[in-house]
C-alpha cells in the first residue's frame, strides 16, 4: 500500500479514471500500467532492502553462558538482566553489552560495530576517564560481536534496545518511521503541478461559461471541460517522473545498490562526496594470502576468502604450478601430491605458520568461516590449500606453552611437543622477527647463516610488499634441544623460514 499514497500516484489515478470516463481506453491502460509498474518494482526493491537491513536482529544470539549461584548454567539471551554474569569464549557471539571484570588472553571481533578488522585485545582493567571512545573501551563488549580467542567473564551492563547495537537499530526504526522530506525535484512538481491545476481550472470555467452563453448542449460542454482539465492539468508530468527514478533504481540494482525510496535516487544523483566505510563494506574483511617469500624465490597464491581453493606457483617466466597434481573424490588436489610437489623450505614456512596461529578453519553448511583472527584465518587457508590442515598437524605436535602477541613486542610463540622434542614457531612483525634469528632456510630445506646480505634482502622484500599495500607477517622456528624456562631465551637464535603477504579483497 505505501507504493500507493503519494499525491502524484492519486494524480495518475485520477488521470486514468477521467480518460476512462471519456472511453479513452489507450491512455487509461498506459497510466494504470505506469502506476503498476511502479508499484511492484518500488515493493520489490524495498523488500530487498529490507531483508538486508534484517541482518542487524539476526545478530542477536539465542542462548548464553551465565554464573548464577556460583554455577554455570545456559540461558536464553533474551531472559538476560543486568548485573548478570557471563562466560566467554572462543567463537561465542557476545549476547549483552558487559564490562570485563576477568580475562585470559581475550580478543574480541568488533568489525560489525566498530568497522575495525583486527580482533580488539581485552583486559579488565579501570579507567580513569569519565567518557571513553566506543573503539577505546577495552573493558567492555558488546552485543553481536565476536570471541575470537582466550576467555573472560563480563558482568552486563545493558541489554536490549539499551545496547550500542540496539541503539543502532532504535535510530533505524526511527527514522524508517520518521516522515520523510520531500526532495527538490518533488517540490518543485508539486509547485508546478498546482500552477497548471488552477490555470486549467480557470480554462475550463471560462471555456464553460461561453459554451452556455452560446447555448451549447450541456453533455457536450461537460466533456469539453473535462478534455481541457485532463489535458492542461499535464498529468504525463509525475508519470515521466515516476518512471525515471524507476530505470534509475533498476540499473543501480544491476549494481548491487539497493534503493529504499524512488526520491532517493534524486538525492544520490546530487551527492558530491560520499563518505563510507572500508573493512566489511568496500573490503571483504577475509584476509588472503597472496604472495609467499623464502629466500629469494617468490610464490603466487590464487583464491581469495576463506575456501581452501587456489594454486601456489612460482613467480617466474614459467609459473610452474606447485600445488595441482593428482585429485581427490572432491575434485580437490589430494593433500599428499600436494605436499610432496612442494619445496621443502615452502612447505616449512606454511606448516610453521599453522602451528603458530591461534584461529580455527571450519566449514558450517557449505561456508567457510574463520573462528579467531582474520590475518590468522588467511594462513590457515593458505596452508590448507596445500593440504597442511591445522588438526593433522597439531595432533603430531601438540601445544606445550604459549607465548601470546602484544603490541609492544610485535610477535608470537608456540612452543610443541613433536617426536624430535620440543620446537619453537614465531611469527610477527619481519623486522621485529629478524632481529632474534641467527640463520634462515633456503627453498632447497638448507639453512645458512643470515648475514647482512640476506637481512638487506628480506627487509627490501618485505618494503617491497608493503608499498603492494599487502599485510606482511614474517615466520621462523626452532628446535629446542633442552627445557627452557625464560621467554627471552624461547625467542632467540630462531631460524627465519619467509614472509607471508596478504590482503583484504575488494
Amino acid at each position: 500500500p505505501s507504493q500507493f499514497t503519494s499525491l502524484i500516484v492519486w494524480v495518475l489515478i485520477g488521470a486514468a479514471i477521467v480518460s476512462g470516463l471519456l472511453e479513452d481506453w489507450i491512455d487509461t491502460a498506459a497510466i494504470l500500467a505506469i502506476v503498476f509498474f511502479n508499484g511492484v518494482l518500488g515493493f520489490v526493491q524495498e523488500f530487498r532492502a529490507e531483508r538486508s537491513l534484517a541482518a542487524l536482529r539476526r545478530m542477536s544470539v539465542s542462548m548464553a553462558r551465565v554464573i548464577r549461584d556460583g554455577a554455570l548454567q545456559s540461558s536464553p539471551a533474551r531472559e538476560l538482566v543486568r548485573g548478570d554474569l557471563v562466560a566467554l569464549e572462543a567463537g561465542d557471539r557476545i549476547p549483552a553489552d558487559a564490562r570485563l571484570i576477568y580475562t585470559t588472553n581475550f580478543q574480541a571481533q568488533e568489525a560489525s560495530l566498530t568497522g575495525e578488522s583486527t580482533p580488539v585485545q581485552k583486559q579488565a582493567e579501570w579507567f580513569e576517564e569519565a567518557e571513553v571512545p566506543l573503539a577505546d573501551q577495552r573493558n567492555m563488549v558488546f552485543m553481536g560481536t565476536v570471541a575470537v580467542s582466550g576467555k573472560a567473564h563480563g558482568l552486563v551492563v545493558a541489554t536490549g534496545v539499551g545496547t550500542e547495537l540496539g541503539r543502532i537499530a532504535a535510530l533505524i526504526q526511527k527514522a524508517a518511521e520518521a516522515e520523510r522530506a520531500e526532495t527538490p525535484l518533488q517540490r518543485r512538481l508539486e509547485q508546478f503541478g498546482s500552477t497548471l491545476l488552477w490555470l486549467a481550472l480557470g480554462v475550463v470555467a471560462i471555456v464553460f461559461v461561453l459554451g452556455f452563453l452560446r447555448g451549447e448542449p450541456l453533455g457536450e460542454l461537460f466533456l469539453i471541460a473535462v478534455s481541457l482539465g485532463v489535458g492542461g492539468g499535464r498529468e504525463g508530468l509525475p508519470a515521466v517522473g515516476r518512471v525515471t527514478w524507476a530505470v534509475a533504481r533498476m540499473r543501480m540494482a544491476k549494481g548491487h545498490a539497493l534503493i529504499r525510496k524512488l526520491p532517493a535516487v534524486e538525492t544520490l544523483g546530487s551527492a558530491t562526496v560520499i563518505c563510507t566505510d572500508k573493512t566489511g563494506t568496500l573490503t571483504k574483511n577475509e584476509m588472503t594470502v597472496t604472495k609467499l617469500v623464502v629466500g629469494s624465490e617468490t610464490f603466487e597464491v590464487t583464491g581469495e576468502g576463506y575456501e581452501p581453493v587456489g594454486e601456489i606457483k612460482e613467480h617466474s617466466s614459467e609459473a610452474r604450478v606447485l600445488n595441482t597434481q593428482s585429485s581427490d573424490r572432491s575434485g580437490h588436489p589430494s593433500p599428499s601430491t600436494q605436499q610432496s610437489a612442494l619445496p621443502p623450505g615452502l612447505r616449512d614456512l606454511l606448516t610453521a605458520a599453522v602451528l603458530c596461529n591461534g584461529a580455527t578453519l571450519q566449514q558450517e553448511k557449505g561456508i567457510w568461516r574463520i573462528i579467531g583472527d582474520p590475518t590468522e584465518g588467511a594462513l590457515l587457508v593458505a596452508a590448507a590449500k596445500v593440504g597442511l590442515t591445522k588438526a593433522e598437524l597439531e595432533g603430531q605436535a601438540p601445544r606445550e606453552r604459549e607465548i601470546p602477541f602484544d603490541t609492544e613486542r610485535k610477535m608470537m610463540t608456540i612452543v610443541r611437543r613433536t617426536e624430535q622434542g620440543c620446537k619453537v614457531y614465531s611469527k610477527g612483525a619481519p623486522d621485529v622477527l629478524l632481529k632474534r634469528c641467527a640463520t634462515h632456510m633456503t627453498p632447497e630445506g638448507r639453512i645458512e647463516v643470515l648475514d647482512a646480505e640476506h637481512r638487506r634482502q628480506i627487509n627490501d622484500a618485505n618494503a617491497s610488499l608493503a608499498q603492494q599495500a599487502l599485510r606482511v607477517l614474517g615466520v621462523a622456528y626452532r628446535p629446542l634441544g633442552r627445557q627452557v624456562h625464560a621467554d627471552e631465551e624461547v625467542e632467540c637464535d630462531l631460524i627465519f623460514l619467509g614472509l607471508l603477504a596478504m590482503k583484504d579483497p575488494l
